[in-house]
């Protein structure tokens, strides 16, 4: 008799409908899943504009909304000029693989070293994202001369949109120059987070090799992750493109971006601008008591009060360590973290935060417009102060 039965229930389960997924995974799969791309929708080099920042864009003749796309983003040189005017008629210097370009405009008034222009390049890239199916995890970002420069100034406000940074012919010491009137500090811990694709000439009038290789070494000894291809004949210019762009290319190929990294560091003086970092944001700073001071930049000196996080995951545990940060926020993602399971967050050796954390379709949907990211969709918030 007790063997009838259980063969009533199994077979009364095996004939019972699926259990309807929750609101929260029904809307996180169709967030993953993400639009259906339009067809008709122009290629080739076209002039765009967001707002007041003008760029090209040039989608290939073969596009396909089916395929994620890969996008290169360009910074030109000689950004110091008058006008916004785009430069050249769309043609892509140093074309290289089959993908979309992005090639904006700086110019005196608006160059590559400010923040309205880091904050314009993120918004030409949604601007892209919206029209064309771009791949999330290989956005890179390049420059030559003033723009490579720019770039190592991007690389210490706002990388997470980007997979790696492509500098060519540039130097981050332009950067100290007052007359460049930064806003702000630049801490180079920041460029730890993404790998760099370096390329200087040792004839370059301007920054040439024996000049940049031993600012290049400190970044590696900070634990800058960095392929160097020294020209030694080459000067100012990319005539040494042919001979490079195999490395270059598999380079890229070899770094899409991690949208959920286990290992995160940053350092801002500046929350409500530069306070994010992935799934890290800094929301308030602060020296806090007997906290520990380490040694100064002897790079980039700073006057003005910074706080920074270094901070590990290993499964649903968070190991932080902090300095001058009053509290923070971990965004969690179910791709990331098992949110059945409590989360621990130790922050400098004392546990702050465990316990189970509820996920929110408002909290998804929030993070998910800030985004647009099918591969960074956060579930939850942890908010800490630090103690």
């Amino acid at each position: 008799m007790a063997a009838f039965v259980f063969w009533l229930v199994q077979l009364a389960l095996a004939g019972a409908p699926a259990a309807a997924p929750s609101a929260f995974d029904a809307e996180y799969a169709r967030l993953k899943q993400g639009r259906t791309y339009a067809t008709a929708v122009p290629t080739g080099a076209m002039q765009k504009r967001h707002g007041a920042y003008p760029y090209w864009l040039v989608v290939p003749d073969g596009y396909d909304p089916a395929k994620r796309w890969q996008v290169r983003v360009q910074l030109h040189g000689g950004v110091m000029r008058e006008g916004d005017s785009l430069r050249g008629d769309g043609s892509v210097r140093l074309a290289g693989d089959d993908q979309i370009y992005v090639m904006p405009s700086g110019w005196r008034e608006a160059p590559w070293w400010s923040d309205r222009q880091v904050a314009s390049l993120r918004a030409i890239l949604e601007d892209v994202k919206r029209d064309y199916n771009v791949d999330e995890n290989r956005v890179f970002l390049s420059g030559v001369s003033d723009g490579a420069t720019g770039l190592y100034y991007v690389a210490a406000h706002d990388t997470t949109p980007y997979a790696a940074l492509l500098p060519l012919n540039g130097f981050y010491f332009v950067l100290l120059n007052p007359e460049l009137g930064l806003r702000g500090p630049i801490f180079l811990n920041n460029l730890r987070n993404k790998p760099f694709f370096v390329v200087n000439g040792g004839r370059d009038p301007l920054y040439p090799t024996s000049a940049v290789e031993p600012s290049l070494e400190q970044l590696r000894k900070g634990g800058v992750q960095m392929v160097y291809k020294p020209q030694p004949e080459a000067g100012h210019d990319t005539s040494w493109w042919p001979q490079v762009k195999d490395a270059f290319e598999d380079f890229v190929r070899e770094h899409p971006r991690n949208p959920l990294p286990d290992r995160l560091t940053w350092e801002t003086s500046d929350t409500r601008a530069w306070g994010r970092m992935h799934w890290l944001v800094l929301d308030s700073i602060g020296s806090r008591p007997n906290e520990p001071q380490e040694p100064a930049d002897q790079v980039f000196r700073h006057r003005s009060r910074s706080g920074r996080i270094a901070l590990e995951r290993h499964g649903n545990a968070v190991e932080v360590t902090s300095r001058g940060v009053e509290e923070f926020t971990l965004l969690l993602s179910p791709a990331q973290f098992d949110l059945s399971q409590p989360v621990k967050v130790t922050t400098n050796g004392r546990v702050a935060f465990e316990q189970r954390v509820e996920k929110s379709v408002a909290t998804l949907m929030k993070w998910a417009a800030r985004d647009n990211d099918r591969t960074m969709l956060f579930g939850a918030e942890v908010k800490v102060r630090v103690r």
